[in-house]
């Protein structure tokens, strides 16, 4: 991976936060797992359960957006539709803990990053790019320590073909020269190579199960390079 063309300093990296350089699903993954446990549904099994949840979630993220707000609706939501009734103000508070338990989460920055981050913010324009609430990624961002590395920051609602274009257009960054980083093959990686980037996946155990996707081919002239951690990254740039 060492060629001359991933070498080559003065490229703009656009790269992902959430579970590409810090631990973000495992506290939602926590979350849904006492949610489950509370519900205790008599006739779906737990896997049954997860699988209800998802259809939410999914309806709830396009309807309104990702974050902590879109989680609990989606917990509330889900309770309601399979217990058959509306959640009492006890039952309504209890739901509510598991999800605000997230943002008590403090940032635990992923193996590799707070060394790699500055050498490649040393060589290369890195944009922060990453989807959610606009509030929480940047509460999320001043509390990781990892702002000055970063010479732009950009939180779209969706990350989609739309919105890699825009972020392009507005730093008029060259496609040849620019690459997205990140765990996500939805949000991440298929987006990011229709625009006609490059782009690096970096495997994490843990991701989203709605990010989940088979990853495209590169077209022409593109790279696509798969890397276990983000450490990893000091030897491609």
């Amino acid at each position: 991976m060492r060629d001359t063309h991933t070498r080559r300093s003065g490229q703009t990296l656009l790269v992902d936060a959430d579970d590409t350089l810090w631990e973000n699903n495992i506290y939602f993954e926590r979350a849904i797992a006492s949610f489950i446990s509370y519900l205790d549904h008599h006739e779906y099994t737990p896997e049954e359960v997860r699988a209800k949840l998802n259809e939410v979630e999914r309806a709830q993220t396009m309807k309104h957006g990702y974050g902590v707000a879109s989680f609990r609706r989606s917990l509330i939501t889900c309770f309601e539709r399979l217990s058959g009734g509306p959640v009492s103000p006890e039952k309504h508070e209890r739901i509510v803990s598991f999800a605000d338990s997230v943002l008590d989460q403090e940032i635990e920055l992923l193996p590799g990053v707070a060394e790699t981050l500055p050498h490649l913010a040393s060589r290369h324009r890195l944009i922060l790019m990453t989807k959610g609430n606009e509030a929480e990624q940047a509460n999320k961002l001043a509390r990781s320590g990892l702002g000055e590395y970063f010479t732009a920051v950009e939180i779209p609602k969706e990350k989609n073909p739309c919105a890699y274009g825009d972020v392009c257009s507005k730093y008029r960054l060259t496609y040849a020269d620019t690459w997205m980083i990140g765990n996500s093959p939805k949000s991440d990686i298929n987006p990011a190579l229709a625009c006609g980037l490059h782009a690096i996946y970096i495997h994490h155990p843990n991701t989203w199960m709605l990010e989940h996707e088979t990853m495209d081919s590169p077209r022409a002239g593109q790279r696509l390079l798969e890397v276990e951690s983000f450490a990893k990254l000091a030897e491609i740039f």
